[in-house]
């Protein structure tokens, strides 16, 4: 199997492979891989001076399959100082996630930064985690998974480091940010308060506030989940690289029994 997420078939085509299947079935994908692919796209959009995302947020609109999938984007909203950006994943005739992005122009406020939580320890003094148990393979033996405190098949609030074993698209190298979000719609699952095979805890969004643009391959997921009495939960994550915080991220969960 070649050692990406996708393979690239030109003119904005993509074949997913066995790589980006979710954990609970082989014929979905894990958003993750599709989130990092729209950012791709949205990096695409020139732009006339230097700028940097501020906000994108991924709207799943549907399961992505393993078919080949489109992807094509636009600026929606040019400026001078702020610009809104869209990108558009579409399987056949269905659009099954849109994202949008506010793009704005980068200054140096270098000397006022504040405001962000302090770095997790390094992902070299913690060993690789198993998988869980009945939980399938695909995007997550395509990661490398480092929890510090919690993870996946754990209850509650957890920190994990997580990088790529595998390239985004074939034949290229992962962009810091497409790095980030293959990694940002994880905050839920790893932070689950509820027992996979009893609940569904299905995200509707990704919201990430950007700081910064990481750096290296490690990003780190500092998540918890709260969960309301009506069916409705959120997962918000503060989002690492290893000179810390540079984002932080949200997800809207729907929740219900099986």
């Amino acid at each position: 199997m070649p050692e990406a997420f996708y393979l690239p078939l030109g003119e904005g085509r993509f074949q997913p492979t066995e790589h980006t299947a979710g954990p609970w079935t082989a014929d979905a994908q894990h958003f993750g891989p599709p989130s990092a692919l729209l950012v791709r796209a949205l990096e695409e959009i020139p732009a006339a001076r230097e700028t940097q995302l501020g906000r994108v947020t991924v709207e799943i609109l549907g399961p992505a399959p393993l078919t080949e999938l489109s992807v094509r984007s636009r600026l929606d909203r040019p400026g001078r100082s702020v610009e809104l950006l869209t990108a558009e994943l579409v399987a056949g005739e269905r659009a099954v996630a849109r994202a949008q992005a506010w793009r704005f122009a980068a200054s140096d406020t270098s000397t006022v930064a504040t405001g962000t939580a302090p770095p997790l320890p390094s992902p070299e003094g913690f060993p690789v985690g198993p998988r869980p148990e009945n939980w399938l393979g695909g995007y997550l033996d395509a990661m490398e998974w480092r929890p510090i405190t919690g993870g996946f098949g754990e209850v509650g609030a957890a920190a994990v480091w997580a990088r790529q074993r595998v390239a985004l698209v074939d034949g290229e190298k992962p962009s810091p940010l497409q790095r980030l979000f293959a990694v940002a719609d994880s905050g839920s699952g790893v932070s689950g308060l509820l027992d996979p095979r009893d609940w569904w805890f299905i995200n509707a969004e990704l919201t990430v506030h950007l700081l910064r643009e990481p750096e290296g391959e490690w990003i780190g997921l500092d998540a918890v989940t709260v969960i309301g009495p009506n069916g409705v939960g959120t997962a918000t994550s503060k989002l690492h690289d290893l000179g810390g915080q540079l984002a932080t991220g949200a997800q809207a969960l729907l929740v219900r029994p099986r």
